[in-house]
Order: structure tokens, then sequence, then C-alpha cells
């Protein structure tokens, strides 16, 4: 192949890049990206930078001299629009076409927003460095004023907000339409613990109720619930999840359902065109997290080089956060009827090791605050999981 496009330049299509020079790809690489950007890591925009502990220039993903090794030609700022599946020729925002013999999707997701929520000033976001900057200015820029923040969503990105917020010194109240936080992730016992932890931080967290209506003229001054209850606020973050970006393919006979279908390969129905990172549904899952855009592309990458599905991808499901100076880390499946066992530490002293089990064998390990007994566990368990050659 004498030319690859990566359509999307956040973290997975860098790791797309990186493992196209890796594994020998030394034809034209293109890097297409929407924000003007280079790649930086979005985890620390809800936490560190969010709180000013961490700098901008500290996000960057790659030096000048890695960006240099790459060879790439990148076009930032510039959307996909477009894509022809016979020519695997990509249509650009700005008019632009570039002509590709392999393509790797890697346009991650958007957040899902609240209706109404674009006619208000005070209602954000935080997906991207621009979502991140905005939001930091209105929690930092009050001289001083307590800020009164409504956080509707309590997963990873709500709760992780809700914390830096309560750091900075704002009052913050949390609403969840289930019934606990990250209650699909970790199981009744488990989520319970989350949810003491905003309690314990001082935080309203209201759950099993949704939003009816964001309230205000120009900028957002309340939050009305489906319950009848009416939030004042001043600052609104939603964090209610986020819709794979697919748009751009429409007419292209990729199959779109919740993200790009593809094998366990990464490998779309589109002959030399794999998918990765938040918009793949790779083996009929779709997972939002860092391992499988730092997973997924080695292998896409080895497929689309040969021409067919040669690697599966099988990554463990891993997650990590940071709430209220706690560190959660879970890794493996919460899967139906299975029981949770405490084998170190106790939740008093916000510090345990937590197996999940089903039928005799461990499907899950979550940890608070235990991070090298946690990576044991987390070993043991990718062992049987790893990426597997199929000829």
């Amino acid at each position: 192949m004498g030319t690859i496009a990566v359509v999307g330049a956040s973290l997975a299509g860098l790791y797309a890049a990186r493992a196209l020079r890796d594994q020998g790809f030394d034809g034209r690489l293109v890097i297409i990206g929407d924000e003007a950007h280079r790649p930086y890591d979005r985890p620390p925009l809800s936490k560190d930078f969010l709180t000013g502990a961490m700098a901008e220039d500290q996000l960057a993903l790659c030096d000048a001299e890695e960006e240099t090794g790459l060879g790439a030609e990148w076009l930032l700022g510039v959307r996909a629009d477009g894509l022809d599946p016979a020519t695997r020729t990509i249509q650009l925002d700005n008019g632009r076409t570039v002509r590709a013999d392999g393509v790797v999707i890697a346009t991650g997701a958007t957040p899902r927003q609240l209706p109404g929520a674009a006619a208000l000033r005070g209602v954000h976001t935080l997906r991207t460095l621009d979502d991140a900057r905005d939001l930091r200015a209105e929690l930092t820029g009050r001289a001083g004023r307590q800020v009164r923040v409504v956080v509707v969503g309590a997963g990873f990105i709500g709760s992780e907000v809700a914390s830096s917020c309560v750091s900075l010194g704002h009052h913050v109240t949390v609403v969840e339409a289930a019934p606990l936080p990250l209650l699909p992730q970790l199981g009744d016992a488990m989520a319970g613990i989350c949810a003491a932890l905003h309690a314990g931080s001082g935080v309203e967290l209201i759950t099993g109720t949704g939003v009816a209506a964001l309230h205000g003229a120009d900028a957002v001054s309340g939050v009305g619930l489906t319950d009848g209850r009416l939030l004042p606020a001043d600052v609104v973050v939603v964090g209610i999840g986020a819709a794979p970006n697919t748009r751009w393919l429409h007419g292209s006979s990729l199959a779109v359902r919740d993200g790009v279908l593809c094998d366990d390969g990464c490998v779309t129905a589109l002959p030399r065109v794999v998918a990765v990172g938040d918009v793949a549904r790779v083996g009929g899952v779709r997972d939002e997290h860092w391992t499988s855009a730092t997973l997924q592309p080695a292998v896409a990458v080895r497929n689309l080089l040969a021409g067919h599905t040669v690697h599966r991808a099988r990554p463990l499901p891993y997650f990590w956060s940071d709430q209220y100076g706690v560190r959660i880390q879970f890794a493996g499946r919460s899967l139906p009827g299975a029981t949770t066992r405490i084998t170190e530490g106790s939740v008093a002293e916000h510090s345990f090791l937590t197996l999940y089990e089903r039928e005799g064998a461990v499907t899950g390990v979550l940890a608070v605050n235990r991070p090298r007994p946690f990576m044991r566990v987390r070993r043991e368990l990718a062992r049987t999981q790893e990426p597997v050659a199929t000829g």
C-alpha cells in the first residue's frame, strides 16, 4: 500500500500511526484530525488539568522528535465528511480529498447533550481540550466566589468532575438516573461504595431521577428534575455518555450500529479499512476505555497490512478513575450472578481489593487504593485474553 490514512488524531489514531511505522509501513501516512491540536492525553482533563495542577503542555502525547520520526502528513482542524468505498477516498469539510490504499477509522465519539443546552451559557460537556479550557475558566475565574455546580451523570467523567469541583471549593450536586453511580460497571455492592465517596466529600448525590429541563434566559440558572425538584446552578456539566462519530460514514456501505462494526481483529466489511477506539464495535462490543484505544491499533494495523484478519484483539477490559483522593481500578467483567469478595484491606480503610467470582472462576477485580495487588490479579486475568494468531 502506498498511502494509508488515519482518520482521527487522538489517542487511538496516534497509536495506529505508531503501529504502522513499527510494523514496517514506509509509505505515505496521512493523519486527519478535526481538532487543531496535536494528540493529547484526555484523562487529566477532568482531574489535574481542570483544577490547574497540570499545565496544557504536559498533556502532549508525542514530542517533536517522535512527530518527525513518524514522517506523517498532519491535516488538523479539518473534519472528514465522507468515504467513497470504491476508491477509499476521504472527503474533507474544507473541500479537499485524500485517496488512500488503506484507512484506519479512529474518529472517536462525541458527548451526548441535553435538549436546550446549546442555547445557554454555563452548560458544558467535557471531551476535548477546548471543552476543558472553557470549563476551567468558569470554575477558576470567579474571584474566589463559590460556584453552584450541577453535574448530570455519575459515571467516570461526571464523578471526576465533581471531585475536581469540590477540590476547588465549589458547591456540587450530582444527578444520576440510575439507583447508584457506576452500577453497570461495578454491580450493586461496589457501586454503593462509590456513592459513599460522593457523600463523604460533601457532594449531594441525587439518584433515580433525570433532568426534565434546563432553566435560564441567556445563562443557565437551574436544572429541573423529572421528580419536580429545581436545583439552582451557575454551571452545569453534562456527562451522560457519548455517541460514536460515524455520521461521516453514511453512504459508504460500512455497517454502522452504535459504532463501526468490526470482527474480532478490528477489520470492517470494507476491504482495507479497519476501525479502532471509541468509534469501533469490535466483536460486538464498543469499549470507551483507554486500553481499547491503545491495544486495538497494533492488531488492527497488522490485519490491515496483511489484507485479512490474522490476529484478534482481546484486551482485558480495564479502567481507572481518580475521585476524592481515591484511585479506583477495575479489570475484567462484572457478570450477572457474580459475587464479590474482599480479599485485602477494608471499606472502612478506603483501601481494599475485591474479586468478582462466578461459578468458581474470577471474572473481575476491583481495587481502591491497592495498585500493586490489583496489577497482579489483572495480569493473571489478562493471560487468558491475549491476542492470538489465526493464520
